[in-house]
């Protein structure tokens, strides 16, 4: 008998792109996030019919319109939600969310967290932008404190939610942070987050360009972003800056950045990452890291951890029932029950 070649479909990102023009703003990030994904998908070889992307409200939800796949632009804060059903109803699918920072904060907040505690198995990818774009303005709840906007004109006095504090407090197993602009870091977080078994939440830094343009520009600028940003890898050192001579050591209880070579600091007092230490305190330290505290911002993966599935954990469930139970259908439940009785 002949032996039979089976040869591995190989895909490309535009096998992922519909016919839809894509309309946002030009110059927007989301056209980035979006050639990211069609990127990623490519990469993973993910058959287009195997795969459901879910939005809620606002610009980051046309997404699901502009891919070849399964859609469903559903209604605000609710994405998280409807992902859950659906990954579900079809553990087999590849499942993504598109969703921004008013979507996923403020009318979503709960979803959001309750998806993350479940650890169902989906794809968060969530736009921050720190501002309201589709309503033309309004502070978000990612916004700055003092952020001034149409809806805040004399500075906001609330705390920002900070996305990464809020999956970790959900016990989250994994999280990373992008660039919009970055597009080869931004495609890697989103295969390394399809790989993952669990809810994946990946932040992408996003720029609009009409109502907050430049927000993240002090980490995005290609001038300064080597020196403000630091790229996490698994197993590596803490290492950043144009000249790569700076990294992150742990003074106390605290973060610090130091300069290799000076003051005393050597190479190996510069820290390891490990994204996969069940323990989330260091993990927590990392994603919080800011410019205004003297600390560069974390990109990359910051946690990857392993755990049980929601959806498998009730398929799992339900096949045990049925394997105690003889009664397996309606009929045999119901219709051919010795137990009946007469309405009169």
């Amino acid at each position: 008998m002949n032996a039979t070649t089976i040869q591995e479909q190989t895909r490309l990102p535009k096998d992922y792109k519909s016919a839809i023009p894509v309309r946002w703003c030009p110059g927007c990030g989301d056209y980035a996030i979006l050639s990211s994904l069609h990127r990623a998908m490519a990469e993973l070889n993910i058959e287009p019919h195997e795969t459901a992307v879910i939005s809620g409200i606002g610009c980051s939800s046309r997404l699901p319109y502009y891919m070849s796949t399964y859609g469903f632009h559903s209604i605000h804060g609710r994405a998280a939600a409807i992902a859950t059903g659906v990954k579900v109803a079809n553990p087999n699918l590849n499942v993504w969310v598109t969703t921004g920072d008013g979507d996923s904060m403020a009318i979503g907040g709960n979803h959001f967290i309750h998806a993350v505690r479940r650890n169902i198995d989906i794809n968060i990818v969530l736009f921050n932008n720190k501002i309201y774009g589709l309503t033309k303005g309004q502070y978000s709840p990612t916004s700055d404190r003092g952020f001034i906007s149409k809806s805040s004109p004399y500075g906001t006095v609330e705390e920002p939610f900070r996305p990464a504090e809020l999956t970790f407090g959900a016990r989250g197993t994994f999280f990373a942070r992008s660039l919009d602009v970055d597009v080869k870091n931004l495609t890697d977080m989103l295969v390394e987050a399809a790989r993952h078994k669990g809810t994946a939440v990946v932040e992408v830094l996003q720029n609009c360009v009409i109502f907050n343009d430049g927000i993240h520009s002090k980490i995005s600028d290609r001038e300064w972003r080597a020196d403000n940003t630091l790229l996490l890898q698994h197993g590596e050192k803490m290492i950043f800056g144009k000249e790569g001579n700076r990294g992150i050591v742990l003074e106390g209880w605290n973060l610090k950045a130091v300069t290799i070579g000076k003051d005393g600091y050597t190479l190996d007092d510069v820290l390891i990452h490990d994204a996969t230490t069940k323990d989330n305190t260091l993990h927590m330290k990392l994603a919080l890291m800011d410019l205004s505290n003297g600390l560069p911002v974390a990109l990359g993966v910051i946690r990857r951890v392993e755990g049980p599935t929601y959806e498998r954990e009730v398929e799992r469930q339900i096949a045990e029932v049925k394997g105690r139970s003889p009664q397996n259908s309606l009929t045999q439940f119901l219709l051919n029950s010795p137990n009946v009785w007469e309405v009169k």
